[in-house]
C-alpha cells in the first residue's frame, strides 16, 4: 500500500500513513504478482476513543478486517464480505452495535443497520429492531430476498423494515432471536443507570439560565461525540464490485422508536459500481449524530463528491460545505460525524512478458468528532493496519475536521 500525501490544511492533522504504514511490495521482478481477493476498510465509530480502550477498539477492527478478507479469499463477493465484517463489529461488547448497544429511555436495546450492494444497487435496512443479535444479517437478507424479484400476486418485496415487523420477518426467514437481556452488557447497563440518574437530577433543577445551561451541557456530554460509535465497513472484491454496510445501537437514552442514519437510504452507507456516468466505483459508510447525517444525506453526497479527479480534495470540500457548513444544519453549534470512503477503478499496466491487470483503490476517512477508529487490510496483507485518527490539539469538535487515507493496488496477471 502507498500513502496519500495530505496537503497542508490549517485544520488538518498530518497523515500518519507516510512511513510506518507503507507496505513494501512482496514480489520481485522475477516473481509472479499475487492474485489478491480484495480490500476492506472498517470503522468502530466517530466519537471519542479513550487511550485506555484504544487497544480494544483496534483489536475489534483487526478482527473485522480479517473476517472480511477470509471471505474474499474464499471467493465471496463484496456484499458477503462486508456483512461478515459487520457481524464481527456487532459482536464486540466495546462497540455500540448489536451486543452491548446503548439502551433507550425505556431501558431497551433497539438497533439500526443497512447494507448496499454496488453491483445490483440493491439496499436492505432495519430500524429500531429488538431481539436480534446481528441486525446487519437481517438487512442483508432483505437485500438478497429483494434480488429474487417480486413476491406472490406481484407484490414488491420490502427493503426497509422497522420494529416488531422487522423482528418477525427476520425470525420467519431463519434468523434466530436473541433475548434483549442477553444483548445488554455490564458496561451498557451501568451506562444506562448513570445516564438515568443524570437525567433525573437535571429534571429536578430549577428553571433559569444557569440551570438550563447545565442541562444542555449534560445532554451534550451524554449524546455528544463520546457516544457516536456506530460501526461500518466498505469492501471491494477481486471483480471490482463494491459494497458498504453500517450498524448502530443509536444514541444513549434515545426515545423508543427513534431510527438513526444507520438505517436510512443514502445516509448510513452507499455503494455504487462504476458505470457510463461514473468512472469510479465508490463505497461509503458513516458514523456520528444520526440526525445530522440524515438531514445532509452524507453517505450519498460523499460518494458523488469523490467522482472528481482529486478524491482527497473533493472529500475535504464535501465535508466542509455539505456537512459542517450545510444550510440544512444552520442552527447547529456542533456538527458531528465521520465517514470512511473508497473509490476504485481497473487499470492495465504493460509488462515485457505479460499485462498486469488490477484495481487501484483510494481510501479515505474524515471526521469532525474528537476521534475515529479505523482499520484496513487487503487480501495480500498478513494482518490489518489500525489507527485512531484524532483532531489536532486545540480544535473544536463539530467545527473542524480531520482527513487521512492511502492507496492500495490489487494486481493479477493476465495471460
Amino acid at each position: 500500500m502507498e500513502s496519500l500525501m495530505n496537503p497542508a490544511e490549517e485544520q488538518q492533522p498530518s497523515s500518519p500513513l507516510a512511513d510506518p504504514w507503507s507496505l513494501k511490495p512482496e514480489s520481485s521482478k522475477n516473481q509472479k504478482p499475487k492474485c489478491v481477493g480484495g480490500f476492506v476498510l472498517v470503522h468502530a465509530g466517530a466519537g471519542y476513543h479513550s487511550e485506555s480502550k484504544a487497544k480494544e477498539y483496534k483489536h475489534v477492527c483487526k478482527r473485522a478486517c480479517q473476517r472480511a478478507v477470509d471471505r474474499l479469499k474464499a471467493g465471496a463477493l463484496a456484499v458477503e464480505a462486508v456483512a461478515a465484517a459487520l457481524v464481527e463489529l456487532e459482536d464486540s461488547p466495546f462497540t455500540n452495535a448489536g451486543m452491548g448497544s446503548n439502551l433507550n429511555l425505556s431501558g431497551e436495546i433497539e438497533c439500526d443497520a443497512s447494507i448496499m450492494d454496488g453491483k445490483s444497487l440493491h439496499y436492505g435496512a432495519v430500524g429500531a429492531i429488538s431481539g436480534i443479535k446481528n441486525p446487519v444479517l437481517v438487512a442483508n437478507r432483505l437485500l438478497s430476498e429483494a434480488q429474487k424479484g417480486k413476491l406472490s400476486a406481484g407484490r414488491i418485496p420490502p427493503c426497509f423494515l422497522v420494529g416488531r415487523g422487522a423482528h418477525d420477518w427476520a425470525v420467519g426467514h431463519g434468523i434466530p432471536p436473541c433475548p434483549s437481556e442477553k444483548m445488554a452488557t455490564k458496561f451498557s447497563l451501568s451506562a444506562y443507570k448513570r445516564n438515568k440518574r443524570k437525567m433525573e437530577l437535571a429534571e429536578k433543577m430549577e428553571t433559569g439560565h444557569k440551570q438550563a445551561k447545565k442541562r444542555r451541557q449534560s445532554s451534550e456530554n451524554e449524546n455528544g461525540s463520546g457516544c457516536l460509535d456506530t460501526v461500518g465497513a466498505i469492501v471491494v472484491d477481486l471483480e471490482g464490485n463494491v459494497a458498504a454496510a453500517v450498524s448502530s445501537g443509536g444514541l444513549a437514552m434515545k426515545h423508543a422508536g427513534r431510527v438513526g442514519q444507520a438505517a436510512h437510504y443514502g445516509c448510513g452507507c452507499w455503494a455504487e459500481n462504476a458505470c457510463n456516468m461514473n468512472p469510479y466505483s465508490t463505497a461509503v459508510s458513516t458514523s456520528g449524530c444520526g440526525e445530522h447525517l440524515i438531514r445532509t444525506m452524507l453517505a450519498r453526497e460523499c460518494s458523488a463528491a469523490v467522482q472528481s479527479e482529486d478524491a482527497h480534495q473533493a472529500l475535504l470540500e464535501a465535508m466542509q460545505s455539505k456537512f459542517i457548513s450545510s444550510p440544512f444544519l444552520a442552527g447547529e453549534d456542533r456538527v458531528l460525524g465521520g465517514v470512511i470512503v473508497l473509490r476504485c477503478c481497473t487499470c492495465v499496466e504493460a509488462q515485457p512478458s505479460k499485462n498486469i491487470q488490477g484495481i487501484l483503490v483510494e481510501f479515505l476517512w474524515s471526521h469532525t468528532t474528537e476521534s475515529m477508529c479505523v482499520g484496513y487490510m487487503s487480501a495480500q496483507d498478513s494482518k490489518a493496519k489500525t489507527h485512531i485518527s484524532r483532531l489536532p490539539p486545540g480544535t473544536v469538535p463539530g467545527q473542524c475536521l480531520a482527513i487521512e487515507g492511502g492507496v492500495c493496488r490489487l494486481a493479477s496477471a493476465v495471460e
